[in-house]
């Protein structure tokens, strides 16, 4: 079992940056990527970014946060976090950090980025 809590949400006025954290726990040896994931209201969870652990392969991108957003992480700590820059409106959603573990995909229990016009 892997254990995930965000933080670093908030409001922040567009063009603003946040940056949010995932500290995870438990059996944590063996995950293979984490990522982050956002639902904004009314719409369908997509995925943010995702990084690579076990293969080392390069973050991956959602089209409409490349170039804004980064993704990282501490081993020592064992927490990722989101680095957003340039925050637009359309950012606004509830964001929840993912670890895949033996085919298994865990969720936090998600934080909420609210960006204002």
């Amino acid at each position: 079992q892997v254990q995930l809590v965000e933080s670093g949400g908030g409001l922040v006025q567009a063009g603003g940056s946040l940056r949010l954290s995932c500290a995870a726990s438990g059996i944590i040896f063996s995950i293979n990527r984490m990522g982050w994931y956002r639902q904004a209201t009314g719409k369908e969870r997509e995925l943010v970014a995702v990084i690579h652990i076990t293969s080392g392969n390069l973050p991956n991108y959602a089209d409409s946060v490349k170039g804004r957003f980064t993704i990282s992480r501490d081993n020592t700590k064992n927490t990722v976090y989101l680095q957003m820059n340039s925050l637009k409106p359309e950012d606004t959603a509830v964001y929840y950090c993912t670890a895949t573990m033996s085919g298994a995909i865990y969720w936090g229990e998600g934080t909420l980025v609210t960006v204002s016009s």
